[in-house]
């Protein structure tokens, strides 16, 4: 038996230069839902166009087969037949006609292809705007006189009127607030599994496509990057473009700081050659630029990646280390693994004395582990300065926790940083100093005048962390490891630190291992948290579970010590005479201070 529905190698150029679809192939079976979601530009909009025959040649080729009729180079009058009745679309906005009332939209359809007479097509009218959830009264109004959830309602309506085999959706849930949204996605739900109909939902909201449909197609630039089962798909993304999806879209459960995919989208009249997300991927290599990467199975799914998808950056396996403290052996690391993927921010978290900066010392090549391995980028990482070691080396840069011990008192600014860049040995003396130019204004510091010739002691705490970090980045590192970068600020200059310090991760792409024993900081920079305890890992979980449901009792003690500024509203209430009149203190929150519970 035949699929519903067969794209192979669809393309769309408008004009003979806008790329828009660059050979997109896919099925979808009878009464089967497909989420189609992607950046704005990314071709989704068109292939909803495509895929009720509204794209036609010389501008579309390849095949688009809809119930074994090929749509594309059909005549107008074969189309005219297979719309409505074979494929259904409702269009992002909802073009209404302004003159004519909602109702008598509705029921055209059913007058003019189904041939029902005016009370008949009323009724039947009245009947779809009910299985939509769309006040029927609503029907004699005009389209101005609805919502934007209400018309979202009588276009849906409208694309049910003939029972079709297939109803396309682009963007049904845009613009909509979220409990009408909600409501609307499980009607759609619904509908699909009552009538039988197959679904392709287009949209950007990721939850509410989830919601929709079993499989997912992720598009970049018009291509398919991924593709395969929804749970695994946007649960556990494979391709870099997916993951940056994901990452950058805001739930109730996000802890850290939005950050968005790195670059911008190609323009489709010059779409890069070999993988179009290449100049955005944190992981590209020569290949990428030079080759394309077609569609290829890795495990349940489908991804476009030389690579077959994410590749770890750094890993680290069984890391042993002890020290000898008063002639008897401590030992600080007790068989910890941890590995980070390229671009991917990984927080490191645990007591005093649990080993994190042990840990940091040697992931970034500044001790040597008494056994086990460390590989940045996939070389091994040792203590040779040697050539080739010391280039993977370089690649992770270890930003300390105290900037007086890493940088020279002897030096001035511009010689701090001129160091690096010289070691190098890359470019003119105008392209390093161009160079250091560039770092200092990246981390908000002056790049002319008298600052350039200040000396360590001339200058705050913030100002010489923010250098640390502008010399670990003139270093072009792939991996950038801060040892409790903030730990000696101020609030407002630890904010300033954290929020260069998450700008320049995303704008580098770089791996980032974030080491503190501050919760609240960690879980608004990275992805994924890491707890250590007596030297062990006793967790390692998403950024926004560990901070919020934390199933250690080591990540939980960390979760109720975390600074909140709960009960300073009770404060707020006893000064007005308005709070409890009980004797005995309040319960302030600070810094986890317990409240009468005992909850932070």
């Amino acid at each position: 038996m035949t699929a519903l529905l067969e794209v192979r190698d669809l393309a769309v150029r408008y004009g003979g230069e806008v790329a828009a679809l660059r050979g997109l192939s896919f099925t979808l079976e009878r009464g089967e839902a497909l989420a189609v979601v992607g950046e704005s530009g990314s071709g989704k909009s068109t292939l909803a166009l495509g895929l009720a025959g509204l794209v036609q040649p010389p501008e579309a080729s390849g095949s688009v087969r809809l119930a074994s009729e090929e749509l594309l180079g059909a005549p107008p009058e074969r189309l005219r037949r297979l719309r409505w009745s074979t494929v259904a679309l409702a269009l992002q906005g909802a073009p209404f006609n302004p003159v004519t009332t909602v109702g008598a939209q509705i029921a055209e359809p059913l007058r003019v292809r189904a041939g029902a007479g005016r009370a008949e097509a009323a009724a039947r009218s009245r009947e779809l705007a009910g299985a939509v959830l769309l006040d029927p009264d609503l029907l004699d109004r005009y389209p101005h006189e609805l919502s934007g959830g209400e018309r979202r309602r009588a276009s849906l309506a409208m694309a049910l009127a003939l029972d079709p085999l297939l109803v396309v959706l682009d963007e049904p849930t845009a613009g909509l607030d979220p409990e009408t949204r909600g409501e609307l996605v499980a009607r759609i739900a619904a509908l699909a599994r009552q009538r039988g109909f197959a679904l392709v939902a287009i949209s950007h909201d990721l939850p509410d496509v989830a919601a929709l449909a079993p499989r997912t197609l992720v598009l970049y630039a018009g291509e398919a990057m991924e593709a395969g089962p929804t749970a695994a798909v946007l649960g556990h993304p494979a391709h870099p473009y997916t993951w940056g999806l994901v990452n950058a879209f805001p739930v109730m459960s996000t802890t850290k700081d939005l950050r968005p995919i790195r670059g911008r989208p190609p323009d489709p009249r010059s779409v890069p050659g070999g993988c179009p997300f290449t100049p955005r991927c944190t992981q590209a290599e020569e290949v990428c630029r030079d080759e394309h990467a077609d569609l290829r199975p890795v495990g349940a799914r489908l991804v476009a990646c030389h690579f077959g998808g994410l590749r770890d950056l750094l890993v680290a396996r069984d890391l042993e280390r002890s020290f000898t403290r008063g002639g008897a052996a401590v030992r600080a690391l007790a068989g910890v693994s941890l590995t980070v993927r390229h671009g991917e921010a990984v927080g490191v978290v645990g007591r005093s004395g649990s080993g994190k900066s042990t840990l940091a010392r040697i992931i970034s090549g500044h001790l040597a582990p008494d056994a086990g391995s460390v590989e940045v980028a996939g070389q091994p990482l040792g203590p040779s300065w040697r050539a080739a070691a010391g280039r993977v080396r370089r690649q992770a840069q270890l930003v300390m926790q105290d900037p007086w011990d890493a940088l020279s008192p002897r030096l001035r600014v511009e010689a701090l940083l001129a160091e690096p860049v010289d070691l190098l040995g890359e470019g003119s003396a105008e392209d390093r100093h161009r160079a250091v130019a560039d770092a200092l204004d990246a981390v908000g510091l002056p790049a002319t005048g008298p600052f350039l010739g200040a000396r360590v002691h001339e200058l705050s705490g913030g100002q010489l962390q923010r250098i640390v970090l502008a010399r670990a980045l003139l270093a072009r590192p792939r991996l950038l490891v801060a040892d409790e970068p903030t730990s000696m600020l101020d609030a407002s200059e630890q904010a300033r630190l954290l929020v260069v310090l998450r700008d320049e991760q995303v704008g580098r792409g770089l791996g980032l291992v974030y080491v503190s024993h501050d919760l609240a900081a960690v879980r608004k920079v990275v992805d994924r948290i890491v707890v250590l305890e007596g030297g062990r890992v006793v967790e390692d979980g998403p950024s926004r579970r560990v901070a919020t449901a934390p199933r250690s009792p080591a990540a939980r003690r960390l979760v109720a010590a975390a600074a909140t500024l709960e009960g300073l509203e009770d404060l707020e209430d006893l000064e007005a005479g308005t709070g409890p009149t009980t004797a005995g203190p309040p319960a302030t929150g600070w810094a986890g201070s317990p409240g009468p519970s005992g909850a932070p």
